[in-house]
């Protein structure tokens, strides 16, 4: 059975056996979210927590996706009208922690692009299920912004502070790595996969899925690995930086690469993430989103976020011109704005 909560074309609601089932349909678009999508999944989520014939969620992307991240282009013109777009932040964040408060089964079938948003309505949920598919990223250092939707709720917590990597770098990764480092629960092949999603949605039966997984190992090497989890280990991003700079003097290419990656990242992006995700690991959810919120509502009133989406998303010349241009000209003060409270501006749920 069909059901509008009033997500319009670009997604869909249906209650079929004991699931409820999302489906997100902006496939030209790999699904990126919009605020019409979020406040509709929000609606979704209230009505089937409370109907007792829901036993399940089941979230997927129509396509190649199941979500390249937010309509981050949206929020670019909305800014350069002289209007950021604090609601979509807002509420995008409202139901990332909604969802991890949900109290059902809230399953994400991660087959294809996740980035960015499409973490968020998947990995705070309890069940994450990649496929030989999944190409998962939070890359939003690249674009002058910072890993949100809840990065610095989970991002701290993935082993051998892969985490950190993931969020300064936006580097992808495939279902191995996912699995491994934590983001996912389980992992499937493509070819099972819709025979665990027919008896998710007729029983809400979890057997098949026990008996379908799969247990790829990382693909980043062990190499890498032992790099990141040295040189990721530091209490500052400075001294991150000077063992990556000392191992790659010696000749670690992983290092190298980290570091050839993170010079064409925006230094305050680097700057305000490393300290997000610090601070993040001792938070619960709720605490991390408002924190979150304060970022973002920082970072869509300043400059490298629009110089960031200019330069990947709009002119697409991979030359952003970052203001300052280098992390030693971010200061502490600069950063520390970023986090203070905004009293009555402050996230509420």
């Amino acid at each position: 059975m069909q059901i509008d909560f009033g997500g319009g074309s670009e997604i869909s609601f249906e209650r079929k056996g004991r699931a409820g089932l999302v489906r997100l349909t902006r496939a030209s678009a790999l699904n990126a979210l919009t605020h019409n999508m979020i406040l509709a999944l929000h609606r979704a989520l209230d009505a089937w927590e409370a109907d007792p014939a829901v036993a399940c969620v089941i979230v997927e992307g129509e396509g190649r996706a199941f979500c390249a991240g937010g309509d981050v282009v949206a929020a670019y013109k909305a800014g350069r009208e002289g209007a950021p777009n604090y609601d979509f932040f807002r509420d995008e964040y409202r139901i990332n922690a909604r969802i991890g408060r949900f109290s059902k089964p809230y399953i994400s079938l991660l087959d294809g692009i996740v980035m960015g948003g499409g973490a968020g309505i998947s990995v705070h949920g309890s069940h994450r299920i990649v496929t030989e598919n999944t190409l998962f990223a939070m890359p939003e250092t690249a674009i002058g912004f910072f890993p949100d939707v809840g990065g610095s709720a989970f991002l701290p917590h993935l082993h051998d502070n892969f985490g950190y990597y993931l969020a300064l770098t936006g580097n992808r990764i495939r279902w191995g790595d996912c699995l491994q480092s934590g983001i996912a629960t389980h992992a499937v092949a493509v070819s099972d996969l819709e025979d665990v999603r027919e008896d998710l949605i007729a029983a809400a039966n979890f057997d098949a899925l026990a008996a379908r997984s799969q247990y790829p190992d990382f693909e980043t090497a062990p190499q890498a690995r032992q790099v990141i989890a040295e040189c990721f280990a530091h209490a500052t991003l400075d001294e991150c930086l000077a063992t990556l700079r000392g191992l790659a003097d010696k000749g670690s290419k992983p290092a190298t690469d980290i570091l050839t990656v993170l010079a064409t990242r925006s230094p305050t992006s680097l700057a305000v993430t490393f300290r997000q995700i610090a601070q993040g690991g001792s938070l619960d959810l709720d605490d991390c989103m408002r924190m979150e919120y304060r970022i973002a509502s920082r970072m869509i009133e300043g400059h490298d976020f629009y110089e960031g989406i200019r330069a990947v998303l709009i002119d697409k010349d991979g030359a952003p011109v970052w203001q300052p241009s280098s992390p030693d000209a971010v200061t502490a003060e600069a950063v520390d704005a970023y986090f203070a409270n905004m009293g009555e501006r402050e996230l509420s749920f």
